[in-house]
Formats: structure tokens, C-alpha cells, sequence
């Protein structure tokens, strides 16, 4: 039986975590989550709890990308049809154009990746009320996310690396490889920033003295992007690897469904990084709403590859079942990869050269815009 006082705390943490009023858009499927902490980083939370959900449910945090919502990645990712299916909560925090006009987190901003403060803390306050409201378990807490949220879940991942048993980054940068706009926007051309030493030694340093299990990390990323680096998907996992102890060298690599799929076992002999890289696709989270799953829909920066990633990060987690619908009924559409490839060379040939006319500034100022990064 509970003590009063932990049921005090959790019939207050309910009254905090009161869903708000639902949009009347009936696409629309998160509620609003308040009383959360003292939110040092101004960030909007949003989430989703299954009707009947039962105690000791897993929980994922999702973290939206550059100019996209928290409702609108949900209605592209479908994670919260998922979680219905399947049985755990979702979380999804919500940048606000007042911390940045393009909705990016700030995932270069020292003040904002930092254990106590900004927008990491804010986050992790998030979590710690879903927890305590919801009964979940704090040992199946897990977080993923795209681009400008793809680096903040890397942000997340070191500095509070108790807080999950694994991690996906879609489309991101490894943590402390930027300090400001515009190294942001060199590392994600892939130019610069500290060497694979380096990186490990930054997580360690930011972890606060981590001295348990790390999470476990996903890693996706397209090689036809133009926007983020396909190079900083390698610094990523180089940045793991000196962490779990592995080896330069993969362990496995396999041919999956159309792409190819990394892996390095930690010293316990369990998976501890993965790698996926998706031949031909740009910049985006790979969907196939018309597949098995039946999940998400296509969006800009929601790309229907065929290939149901979200699914398939909640399965490599343990948290999500086989898929039960009917794959002859529909069967998913493969992409083309010179297609992506061309529109994606379009997107390139926009971007201005660095060493163009108009001065330092301008040139920046120019290739952030066409980055998503500013107005």
C-alpha cells in the first residue's frame, strides 16, 4: 500500500498535469502538460497517456525538429498511435518562437545544455512529473528526435544519462560539437569541431560524474541529406563507442529493408549502439505510413521511404509489439533514391557558397536562413 504521502504527491502531480483543453483539430492528439517545475527554459510540454495506461509503462520523449510542432511531428511520426497500441506514454516538449524564431532547440546555447538550467533542465523536469503522475517506469524512460531535436536528444543523452535507457538521434549532431550560431552551422556542413576524444570526454564532463550504465543509442541519418552532414552520424557513434567500451569497427553490419544497419555490442554482450544509414533519403524522419504499421504521414521532413523508423526504434527498445496489420492489403512504397537525390541537390544548389560577395556576416547570416536556423 502507498504512504498518504506519496499519494498526496501523486493526486498533485495529476491536479499539475490536468490535460488542457484539447485542439478542436481532431488530428490533434496531445494535451498540454503544466505545473512541471520551474521550467528554466521556457519550453511548452505536451503529451500523450493511453486511456487505462497500466503502472509501470514505459515512456518516450520526442523531441520535434526546426520550424516543425509537437502535434505536427506526433501526426508524422505517429508515435502516439503507437503508444496506444502498444501501452506507454509520450512526451513531447515544444520550443516556443520566443526562445528561437524557427522553433529549433537550442542545442548550442551553453546556458541551455547543461544539467541545472535551460532547456535541459526544463526537460527533465517533464520527465520527472510524467513519472510520478503516470506511475510509470523510470527505468524505461527513453528519448528520440529530429535535426535540431536529433542533437538535443544527444544534449539529453549526456547530460542526464541515469535518466534513460536509450536513445535515438534522427538527422542530428553529437553533443558539445557547437558553441554558437555560427559553429552550429559549420558542424552541420561538417566542418570543425573536436575530435572523437574529445566528444567522449565532453559527455563524461557534462554527465555530472556518471559512474552507471550508459544509454544505449540509435543513430539515423540519410545519405542524401543536405541539411545536416551525413558525416555527423559517424562522430555520433564515435562518440558512444569510447563510452560503452566498444571498437572502431562495427561487430555486425546487415542489409535491412533498404538500408544498411551498423552495430557494436557493449562489454555485457548486448547491443549498445546502432547505426542507420539510409541510402538516398535527405533530411527527415523515415516513414511508411502505407507499410505494416501504419504509422505517421508525410510532411515536410517526414519522408515516406518505406522504412517505419519509429516503429522500429520502440521495437529495438522492447516497448513495442510485431506489427498486426495486413502488409498485402497496401504494400509500402519504396522511394527512389535518384529522385531524392535530385531534389535534394536543388535544396544544395540554394545555399550560398561561403566565400561569396557581401562580407563574413551576410554570407552566415545567408546559409542559416537556407538552413531552417533563422528568418
Amino acid at each position: 500500500m502507498r504512504s498518504i504521502s506519496d499519494t498526496v504527491a501523486r493526486l498533485a502531480a495529476f491536479r499539475d498535469l490536468a490535460p488542457g483543453a484539447r485542439a478542436a483539430d481532431p488530428m490533434r492528439r496531445l494535451d498540454t502538460l503544466t505545473g512541471f517545475g520551474t521550467n528554466p527554459g521556457a519550453l511548452v510540454a505536451k503529451h500523450h497517456v493511453p486511456a487505462g495506461l497500466r503502472p509501470g509503462a514505459a515512456l518516450v520523449v520526442v523531441l520535434h525538429g526546426c520550424t516543425q510542432t509537437a502535434d505536427g511531428y506526433d501526426q508524422g511520426a505517429g508515435w502516439s498511435t503507437l503508444a496506444d497500441r502498444d501501452g506507454f506514454a509520450v512526451l513531447f516538449p515544444e520550443q516556443t518562437r520566443a526562445n528561437n524564431p524557427n522553433l529549433c532547440f537550442n542545442w548550442y546555447m551553453s546556458e541551455d545544455v547543461r544539467r541545472e538550467g535551460g532547456e535541459a533542465q526544463s526537460i527533465r523536469q517533464m520527465i520527472a512529473a510524467m513519472i510520478l503522475a503516470h506511475d510509470l517506469d523510470p527505468a524505461r524512460a527513453y528519448i528520440t528526435g529530429l535535426s535540431a531535436g536529433g542533437a538535443m536528444t544527444s544534449v539529453m543523452l549526456a547530460t542526464y544519462p541515469e535518466l534513460f535507457a536509450g536513445g535515438a538521434i534522427i538527422a542530428g549532431l553529437p553533443f558539445g560539437s557547437a558553441h554558437n550560431v555560427p559553429q552550429a552551422f559549420d558542424r552541420m556542413r561538417g566542418h570543425g569541431g573536436p575530435d572523437d576524444a574529445e566528444l567522449a570526454a565532453l559527455v563524461r564532463e557534462a554527465s555530472g560524474g556518471h559512474q552507471g550504465d550508459w544509454p544505449t543509442v540509435s543513430i539515423w541519418h540519410g545519405t542524401a541529406d543536405r541539411t545536416v552532414a551525413l558525416s555527423n552520424m559517424d562522430r555520433i557513434a564515435a562518440q558512444w563507442r569510447a563510452l560503452h567500451g566498444t571498437g572502431s569497427a562495427p561487430d555486425r553490419i546487415e542489409a535491412v529493408d533498404g538500408y544498411s544497419r551498423s552495430i557494436w555490442h557493449g562489454a555485457d554482450g548486448r547491443v549498445a549502439i546502432q547505426q542507420h544509414e539510409i541510402a538516398g533519403m535527405g533530411h527527415g524522419t523515415p516513414i511508411d505510413p502505407n507499410g505494416p504499421d501504419r504509422l505517421g504521414r508525410a510532411a515536410p521532413h517526414m519522408l515516406d521511404v518505406g522504412i517505419a523508423s519509429t516503429a522500429l526504434i520502440a521495437r529495438s527498445w522492447g516497448i513495442a509489439s510485431k506489427p498486426f496489420w495486413n502488409a498485402r492489403a497496401a504494400p509500402p512504397r519504396r522511394h527512389e533514391p535518384a529522385a531524392e537525390r535530385a531534389a535534394a541537390d536543388r535544396t544544395a544548389k540554394s545555399v550560398p557558397r561561403r566565400d561569396g560577395v557581401g562580407g563574413v556576416q551576410k554570407v552566415i547570416e545567408d546559409a542559416l536562413r537556407a538552413a531552417g536556423l533563422m528568418k
